[in-house]
């Protein structure tokens, strides 16, 4: 069956990268961690995003995430891998390995050095999706990585990359929205943000949310309740995972130390940092263990 992009939708699940005590990747937490977003009912798995900390790995590594998820995965999802590289052959390469394990759409992050105009990045978008035949996404996250594009100007990559497919944005519900009638019709639009407006975002056209797992269970029960006409009930749920999503969304690195042990704390699973990394206060793990007691275990 061939892979249809704009068919996209739902709650995607986004990996943390889960270290043991020697700052290695844990293979089985990171297998623990799949299976829990699989139980819990995502529509999708994704990984080497923000929430992946893909700037901390080799490239060696974000290779064995790919092989590690995907065989986890065995082709139940659909499956994304963020694409993270200094220079277009770098990301040509991470591609070039997605497509061997069977990735059926990438996204692409802007690249993490330097500062430059729109037509800079839309070049280098474009010699990138050029270089595979896979549905692609371009991640747009100015406030988390600094640089990013206007609607104008993803429509005009849209319009030269046909491969260009689908749209990974990082912003308010209102902000989204102005992207999306900027873009056009037909092109899935996931947020992201922990699931901050989650149901705004919903309303406001956006395809799902691609969220780190610390809540992906509530995420994925309200998202299926708003789809179904059930707007009281997924009120009911957002209502219930709010407060720890403001709890751990207050920037990446509070994301990484927080979210990160909001999701072990429920899944039953230690965490442990590779340098640099922000430490956990005191308060904070007790705030941590009041959240995953309220919430209960997966």
């Amino acid at each position: 069956m061939t892979f249809e992009p704009e068919k996209l939708h739902g709650i995607h699940a986004i990996l943390y990268a889960l270290f043991d005590n020697g700052e290695k990747l844990d293979r089985a937490a990171m297998k623990r961690q799949t299976e829990i977003c699989v139980a819990a009912g995502v529509h999708g798995l994704a990984a080497l995003g923000l929430a992946t900390e893909v700037s901390k790995l080799t490239s060696a590594e974000r290779r064995i995430v790919m092989d590690w998820l995907a065989e986890d995965n065995a082709g139940r999802l659909p499956l994304a891998f963020t694409i993270f590289g200094t220079s277009v052959a770098e990301q040509v390469e991470q591609v070039r390995h997605a497509e061997r394990v069977g990735a059926d759409w990438v996204i692409l992050q802007p690249p993490p050095v330097g500062s430059f105009g729109a037509s800079e990045y839309i070049a280098f978008f474009g010699r990138v999706a050029d270089a595979t035949t896979l549905p692609v996404a371009i991640q747009n996250a100015p406030g988390f990585l600094g640089r990013g594009l206007t609607g104008p100007d993803l429509a005009a990559l849209r319009a030269i990359h046909l491969n260009v497919r689908v749209l990974k944005a990082e912003g308010s519900a209102v902000e989204v929205k102005a992207l999306m009638e900027a873009i056009g019709a037909g092109v899935p639009v996931f947020n992201g943000r922990g699931g901050l407006e989650l149901l705004d975002g919903l309303r406001a056209g956006c395809a799902g949310y691609i969220l780190a797992p610390d809540l992906v269970d509530y995420a994925v029960k309200a998202y299926n309740a708003f789809r179904a006409g059930d707007e009281v009930g997924a009120e009911k749920i957002y209502r219930a995972m709010l407060p720890s999503a403001v709890a751990v969304m207050q920037g990446i690195e509070h994301l990484m130390c927080y979210g990160k042990r909001l999701f072990a704390e429920r899944a039953g699973l230690m965490i442990s940092d590779r340098a640099p990394a922000m430490r956990p206060t005191l308060f904070g793990e007790q705030l941590v263990a009041l959240h995953a007691k309220r919430l209960g275990s997966f």
